[in-house]
């Protein structure tokens, strides 16, 4: 059962990259927003925000970790072994999102370009937390960069690096942190205390695999020269993390990123990362999505030849 690591990381990686996320399946994040949703309206009411939180926390995420833990224990104790593989493909599928990530990417630049500002300001609205409302062309594209670069940390290289270090349990806890920090995260009066604990454990989390992700994009570009650039630019971010895997695309494509948005109403002056303020064009979306898919393969082809060497 040595080779079976291998085995799950390829065929759940593999059936990510052909199928995504199938509509028609229930998927197992909408479980847990439910959860979250649900736990969040009991609790978070009258005082101590900040313990109740962190109380809600740190039951989902132990749960997300245990309940696979000691399903695949007991799986071993009864040797159903290729139950227990075929679980662990399955998990790791529904744990990724890297078609997805691309597809959507790729759905706003093409709204944006045969149907007009409109509909691509609102296709945009639908993978993205700021307002789209008064964006224009230039802005949908580069937000949507930001967000494939942002989202190739954590829905793709944070969730692989966790299943390599901790298994299924590991994926799966990592994104219950995940949808608890975008669910109730937020630095405003309902969630500012109730969240706080969720955000900053979500920050712990990322910390490595959000530089990982930099790395990994400047590699396969072939410009790991610009890594000090890089580093030093992702610091400007508010974000710990977020800003490490922007200033690696950034550089890799010449442009720069952020700057004003607003969110919920307020604008927020985000700094900005890379110096070329130069036009996007169409066409680049398709560089962005094969370094997406690239980075995300050399990182399980060196998971492998990690294993496999130290086995």
């Amino acid at each position: 059962m040595e080779l079976a690591f291998v085995y799950i990381l390829v065929i759940g990686f593999l059936l990510d990259l052909i199928f995504g996320d199938p509509k028609w399946l229930p998927h197992l994040i909408v479980g847990y927003g439910n959860l979250i949703s649900k736990g969040e309206n009991l609790l978070n009411k009258g005082n101590y925000q900040f313990i109740k939180g962190a109380f809600l926390t740190i039951t989902l995420v132990g749960s997300a970790f245990f309940m696979p833990f000691f399903i695949i224990k007991q799986l071993q104790i009864n040797h159903l072994y290729i139950v227990e593989v075929v679980f662990s493909i399955l998990m790791l599928f529904y744990c990724l999102a890297n078609k997805t990530l691309v597809v959507e990417g790729k759905a706003v630049f093409n709204t944006l370009q045969n149907e007009g500002l409109e509909a691509g300001r609102k296709r945009l609205s639908w993978i993205v937390g700021r307002d789209t409302s008064k964006l224009n062309e230039q802005q949908i594209r580069i937000a949507t960069l930001e967000t494939m670069s942002e989202n190739l940390s954590d829905g793709i290289i944070a969730p692989l690096f966790y299943f390599v270090c901790f298994g299924v349990p590991g994926i799966m806890a990592y994104k219950m942190i995940n949808t608890l920090d975008s669910m109730i995260g937020y630095k405003n009066e309902r969630y500012e205390q109730f969240g706080k604990f969720a955000a900053i454990l979500d920050d712990v989390a990322n910390f490595i695999p959000s530089r990982l992700t930099a790395i990994l994009i400047l590699l396969v570009s072939f410009k790991l020269n610009g890594i000090l650039v890089v580093f030093k630019e992702g610091k400007k971010h508010s974000s710990p993390n977020a800003g490490y895997p922007e200033a690696a695309l950034a550089y890799v494509l010449d442009c720069k990123f952020g700057g004003p948005n607003f969110y919920g109403g307020k604008i927020y002056k985000k700094p900005y990362i890379g110096t070329n303020n130069r036009t996007i064009e169409h066409i680049e979306i398709n560089k962005v999505a094969n370094i997406n898919y690239a980075s995300s393969m050399v990182f399980v082809a060196v998971s492998i030849v990690v294993f496999l060497w130290l086995k």
